[in-house]
């Protein structure tokens, strides 16, 4: 899901980061009031026949702002983005309905009585089951938020604890750390509510809402980039198969992040990213054709909104490999150390070219059919280390990257003959049923493989075609 808050001129958009990002409080430098549109869209990778849910309805009560960053709850610096929703009925959203020709499947409502500032930190409010009555034409019967499989049954979407004072996107999660408003404008203001990211299927077959959250302000014309993906040994769509593409941008520490993720039309090959805020892009594609194919990585990197990106050629993967690993947690807190329960999301970077950034490589589709981006992890007690949880995962992860850089005459792609492919994991740590960081640190990169020697430092992480590489433990500490 994305909800656009209409606020005028574009900046780009957010990264995903776990955890608060402080901030200082801005006081609003103009009297003059401005006005603030909230709309929502979502170009989603999950949806059937290519994933497994028709629908995903959520109920939204209300969006706030506040220009603290730090502002708790219920604070009196937030103000009030949808007065009008707050004031009436839940608004129920399908998070996988059909967008009008603006990119946004609903508008949520106005405000305009927003003053000029600095905003750094927005809350999302959604209801919960026991509102469900209330909801207007609600979908989801007794309840107030559900997901309904491609097979037609319907699921209550849990909600975590968060969601009772609103779902934050701190100043991390903002683009340029802030949502800045001039005095007297009309702003569009885009949230992005990743609803393929943000679902976890539970062991006990529930559905639990992780919500995987961006903002940043966005113009609503000329915001899409769209393009074809091809194979590269006949130009045409990999007919049957299933392709995850992914619109990423670079984050602080030089690796490009997921923005947007979607998958491509099986019959054309056609993506569409809509709408994205201003900023410069890399697509990145990864695909299974009909007879079980796996494809490398397609790379175009340098594309802006209002770009067509063309054709991004994916070649058949003669170096496709599988990488497993454990993941372990423990609470430091006191003496001895104690295994305890973290919720870790796992994704696959490489580098695309040699001087280019680490990208993240959608996972091959039939591997995580809900996800098309991470792997999510829930570490576990069974045969672990000494006093940890523990947990195992397996990735299967293309090869060699096929790389061009964007040309209004169509780009040029190369792929390096270098082989094996190396790799690094990046495993991220939440509160288990929340998006809150965990752990201490709650990121940890793995770029080597396991050593046999105590002590010793195992070689770069590689993928060879065919093979089995073990990654060296991701041991997290410090978790709640």
């Amino acid at each position: 899901m994305r909800i656009a808050i209409p606020v005028s001129s574009a900046v780009l958009l957010g990264l995903l980061t776990f955890g608060c990002s402080g901030g200082s409080v801005s006081t609003p430098t103009s009297p003059k009031a401005s006005t603030v549109n909230t709309t929502v869209s979502d170009p989603a990778a999950c949806q059937a026949p290519d994933g497994p849910f028709s629908h995903v309805y959520v109920s939204i009560t209300d969006v706030e702002a506040s220009t603290n960053a730090n502002a708790s709850a219920g604070d009196s610096s937030f103000v009030d983005l949808t007065p009008s929703l707050k004031a009436g009925a839940p608004m129920q959203v399908d998070l996988l309905g059909q967008a009008n020709n603006q990119c946004f499947l609903k508008t949520l409502g106005s405000t305009q009585e927003l003053q000029a500032g600095s905003y750094q930190q927005i809350r999302i409010m959604l209801a919960p089951d026991s509102a469900a009555s209330s909801v207007q034409s609600n979908a989801c019967g007794t309840y107030a938020n559900c997901v309904v499989l491609s097979d037609g049954s319907m699921h209550d979407l849990a909600l975590s604890s968060e969601a009772q004072t609103g779902l934050k996107i701190p100043s991390g999660q903002i683009a340029n750390g802030a949502f800045n408003v001039a005095g007297g404008t009309t702003e569009d203001l885009d949230i992005d509510f990743n609803t393929c990211s943000s679902i976890v299927e539970e062991g006990n077959g529930q559905y639990r809402l992780d919500p995987v959250l961006h903002a940043g302000e966005v113009s609503t014309t000329s915001t899409s980039i769209n393009g074809t993906i091809v194979s590269s040994s006949n130009n045409k769509p990999l007919v049957g198969g299933t392709v995850v593409v992914a619109a990423e941008q670079q984050d602080s520490t030089g690796v490009d992040r997921v923005v947007m993720s979607t998958t491509a039309d099986p019959t054309t090959g056609g993506f569409v990213f809509c709408p994205l805020p201003a900023g410069t892009y890399d697509i990145v594609a990864v695909g299974v054709d009909g007879a079980g194919v796996a494809y490398s990585a397609g790379v175009e990197t340098g594309v802006q909104p209002g770009d067509a990106a063309g054709n991004i050629p994916l070649v058949a993967s003669t170096t496709q490999g599988t990488l497993t690993g454990e993941i372990t947690s423990q609470n430091t807190a006191t003496p001895p150390p104690v295994g305890t329960v973290a919720d870790v999301h796992v994704y696959a970077l490489t580098q695309a070219t040699a001087s280019g950034p680490l990208v993240t490589v959608p996972l091959l589709p039939s591997q995580n059919p809900t996800n098309g981006t991470y792997a999510t992890a829930a570490s576990t007690t069974g045969s672990c280390p000494t006093e940890t949880d523990c947990v195992s995962y397996t990735l299967k992860v293309p090869g060699v990257p096929n790389t061009g850089a964007y040309s209004s005459s169509g780009a040029k792609f190369t792929q390096a003959t270098t082989t094996p492919v190396n790799y690094t994991l990046d495993m991220q740590a939440v509160v288990p049923g929340g998006s809150k960081a965990d752990c201490n640190p709650s990121e940890i990169k793995v770029s080597t493989v396991l050593s046999t020697t105590l002590g010793v430092t195992g070689g770069p992480l590689t993928v060879s075609a065919g093979a089995t590489t073990t990654a060296a433990t991701a041991g997290f500490v410090g978790c709640n």
